[in-house]
């Protein structure tokens, strides 16, 4: 089971490994054993798609198995990210088949569903010890062009492999941003019984990660 830093408290009782999941930054220079990637990547592919397609797929780079491909995604990434970044372990690329194999027509759940792989995927990594972080900050093309990634392949997000690591090594405004409280939206703001609700206001004040 994963460390217990800066864990989740939810209005209602959730599963130990939901409210452990976060996003850190900071990561020790452990590898992940070549069994456990495999384990996280199994969890994605249990994940429910539409007619079963599993359109889901991921580029790794693993910096002990394969520097290149970690140093092509860290290069893609945005600076501001690269900072903290380059000391994770591995590296991945999700990306969705935007057309079912099937009949060849566009499928416009894939994104959906390869959300759904990398959200089971981050709660297997719990499990074991490890945590992941998504990003959004990193270059489409040059992911798409260092990988040679065909056009009906779309890119949705990078993201982290790691253990978790002691916040002394990032900058002070990465480290406060770390410790800052885990909150989330109450769920009257996002589930609504019985109908549409009008609201006349949308909060932004709540921690992303």
């Amino acid at each position: 089971m994963s460390e217990l830093t800066n864990v989740l408290q939810p209005e209602h009782p959730i599963l130990p490994q939901l409210a452990q999941r976060r996003s850190p930054r900071a990561y020790t220079a452990q590898p992940v054993p070549a069994e456990a990637l495999n384990q996280l990547f199994v969890a994605a592919g249990s994940a429910a798609s539409c007619f079963g397609e599993q359109p889901w797929r991921y580029l790794v780079g693993n910096k002990e198995a394969h520097p290149e491909a970690f140093a092509k995604i860290l290069s893609a990434l945005g600076e501001y990210n690269q900072v903290w970044v380059q000391h994770a372990p591995v590296l991945a690329v999700s990306l969705a088949k935007t057309t079912f194999s099937h009949d060849g027509n566009p499928n416009r759940y894939a994104l959906h569903d390869v959300g759904q792989a990398t959200a089971t995927l981050a709660v297997q990594a719990v499990e074991l010890g490890l945590q992941i972080h998504q990003m959004a900050g990193f270059s489409q093309d040059a992911v798409r062009t260092s990988f040679s990634i065909p056009a009906e392949y779309e890119i949705a997000a990078v993201f982290t492999i790691g253990y978790p690591g002691a916040l002394d090594q990032l900058p002070d405004a990465l480290r406060e941003r770390e410790l800052a409280p885990r909150v989330r939206k109450p769920l009257t703001e996002y589930v609504f019984e019985g109908g549409w609700p009008q609201l006349s206001t949308e909060r932004y004040d709540q921690a992303p990660v």
